[in-house]
């Protein structure tokens, strides 16, 4: 019998396949079908750093004595805001009522009551503030894991790459403080050295990196001559960035790792699983084509297995990451003249 479990950040799912954290995932009765298809976890959507410390304000304001432990804290914070500008805020604020703090804890308490896979909370922050608070909430409410949604835009002629390196490492000492579930880095492609930094990230005490943060990325209108976006949906052919870190970083971090963008098919799972993948999150292909893709994707990884012979997924994960090929340069190779000789 093929067996799909896999073990990732300690959790035992029975399936690679996680839902990745969007607005897919906030809600129960979408969960519950996510886990029906076969998922083996689910990220629920993330809560923004700016919306908790905004949140906490408002119940600040409303001079309950047992918040008083938060005021120095928050007061500190609030000082001095470098990292948030004025739309920030007004996009929080207009969603603020939405989806309170207590809402979002509700959320995984129902989860875990309604569906028997792990439920992975997320935030999102962008700096080491005074914030950290909530993910012990998020722990006492039950969550399997968290994973912090970082993404750093080195645009800041200013700041140097060790500087951009260390709100990494200031959010990680600053989390341990709070929690003892696992806890994951999703992080974007923006460093100076990839390999080495990665590579130091994953020896302090995190447990997984999640590769790669798919950012925004603006377009223009060439008529209104405006700022626009474009392609919010990943498609099939984005995963070959993440394969060639998969490949290259498998077996060389000392934490699990998580492949995500560009997964629409189980061909492209089966590969980043040969990459060195732990896991695998797929978000845009589920908006696309419904939660039957779960379904598929698992079904394919089946039948594959059974035609080459593997029982599980420790059987061929990481087979072709860099350190298991004959030739590893094939992973390192950027300059397109060293492959014209094959075409000419």
């Amino acid at each position: 019998m093929v067996d799909l479990s896999t073990k990732y950040m300690g959790l035992t799912l029975k399936s690679p396949v996680i839902v990745g954290c969007s607005s897919l995932t906030n809600s129960i009765e979408n969960i519950k079908e996510y886990a029906k298809n076969g998922a083996g976890a689910v990220v629920i959507k993330s809560i923004f750093e700016e919306q908790i410390n905004l949140e906490t304000n408002r119940l600040l304001e409303t001079n309950d004595e047992s918040l008083k432990t938060w005021t120095d804290a928050f007061n500190n914070m609030v000082s001095s805001k470098p990292y948030l500008d004025d739309e920030a805020y007004q996009y929080i604020s207009a969603h603020a009522h939405q989806k309170t703090l207590q809402n979002y804890l509700d959320i995984i308490k129902e989860a875990k009551q309604s569906v028997g896979i792990p439920i992975i909370a997320s935030i999102n922050c962008v700096s080491q503030y005074d914030w950290h608070f909530f993910a012990k909430r998020i722990q006492e409410a039950g969550a399997d894991a968290l994973e912090l949604n970082i993404y750093v835009l080195p645009s800041d002629f200013s700041h140097t790459a060790e500087e951009n390196d260390a709100i990494y490492y200031n959010i990680i000492e600053e989390i341990k403080k709070y929690i003892t579930i696992p806890f994951a880095l999703k992080l974007g492609y923006y460093f100076s050295g990839m390999a080495n930094s990665l590579q130091k990230l994953s020896k302090t005490g995190v447990s997984a990196l999640v590769l790669f943060n798919r950012p925004y990325n603006p377009d223009i209108d060439i008529n209104k001559l405006t700022i626009t976006d474009n392609n919010l949906f990943s498609n099939m052919h984005e995963y070959s960035h993440v394969l060639r870190w998969m490949a290259i970083l498998s077996g060389k971090l000392n934490c699990d790792l998580s492949a995500t963008t560009g997964i629409h098919n189980w061909e492209v799972a089966v590969k980043l699983l040969l990459a060195g993948a732990d896991s695998l999150q797929v978000v845009s292909a589920i908006y696309q084509k419904g939660p039957h893709v779960i379904k598929d994707i698992n079904e394919g990884i089946n039948k594959w297995m059974g035609e080459h012979n593997f029982n599980s997924i420790n059987d061929f994960k990481g087979k072709l990451s860099m350190a298991n090929i004959n030739n590893p340069a094939d992973y390192e190779r950027v300059q397109f003249m060293k492959l014209y000789s094959k075409i000419e």
